[in-house]
């Protein structure tokens, strides 16, 4: 059953009946629903809450009316963080993979409200083997829809041709989303947080490396990385008793579980 959030703008789900300690934000083409085998029906299992919502364009919500970045998207949330958070602090916010970019905004726009963030496969620094621009063959048809030589229906060919697997499912403005979301950069948004960040990583994690996490635990001032051996990209539904745990752990600790 789906719950409204902030004045009817959000929904999705709450777990647990008392303070809301954790907002869950699920990852490109997935929903709220990634988190529920972490809550379940108690919540954050210490007599608090946990909330996670369907950003736009997933799920229950439709998609932005522009194409958004990241920024826009943690702009939505503010007012979900102040409901959430009345009195300030203690809110932790969980970010897997497009909802950590997300996240990574909520301490600045939201002061004083977010305690704790924990990251999850996030694409927080680009990857060394990742390519640098599109092939030549997509580059020319490009060039030729550019000039009237090319219709849509051939550059959309060539779109799902060499486009990522997100990209290609992408459709309407999500797909200039997705455009401008891959383009960002986080590097000078992670050396200036200042609340403690958790990075808790598939070891196997074959789209977003493990190398991502070290280097970006590197830029960040009070960061610790937890490694969970045998899980991959989809932490969030692959070990959800270990991001249960370390959401239960006192936040800060800056002490890696795990190898790192």
């Amino acid at each position: 059953m789906l719950h409204s959030f902030a004045d009817g703008r959000l929904f999705g789900a709450r777990w647990g009946d008392g303070p809301t300690a954790v907002l869950a934000l699920h990852g490109w083409r997935r929903t709220h629903l990634d988190f529920a085998r972490i809550f379940g029906a108690e919540g954050t299992g210490d007599g608090r809450s946990a909330v996670a919502v369907d950003l736009p364009g997933f799920g229950s919500a439709p998609p932005p009316p522009e194409p958004w970045g990241t920024a826009e998207y943690a702009g939505l949330l503010v007012p979900l963080v102040d409901e959430l958070a009345p009195g300030g602090g203690g809110l932790t916010v969980l970010g897997h993979s497009f909802g950590g970019r997300v996240a990574l905004h909520l301490p600045r726009l939201a002061p004083g409200r977010v305690s704790r963030l924990v990251l999850t496969g996030v694409p927080l620094l680009p990857r060394d083997d990742a390519p640098a621009r599109p092939d030549a063959g997509f580059r020319l048809v490009r060039r030729l829809h550019r000039m009237g030589l090319v219709g849509e229906e051939r550059m959309e060919r060539a779109r799902r041709t060499h486009g990522s697997a997100d990209y290609r499912a992408a459709e309407g403005v999500m797909r200039q989303v997705f455009v401008r979301v891959v383009a960002e950069r986080y590097a000078a948004i992670l050396a200036g947080l200042d609340c403690p960040v958790d990075l808790v990583w598939g070891e196997d994690d074959d789209e977003v490396p493990l190398r991502v996490a070290r280097e970006a635990a590197a830029l960040v001032p009070s960061a610790s990385l937890t490694v969970l051996p045998g899980v991959g990209h989809l932490t969030v539904t692959e070990a959800p008793d270990a991001l249960r745990a370390l959401l239960l752990a006192s936040s800060g600790s800056g002490s890696p579980a795990g190898p790192a």
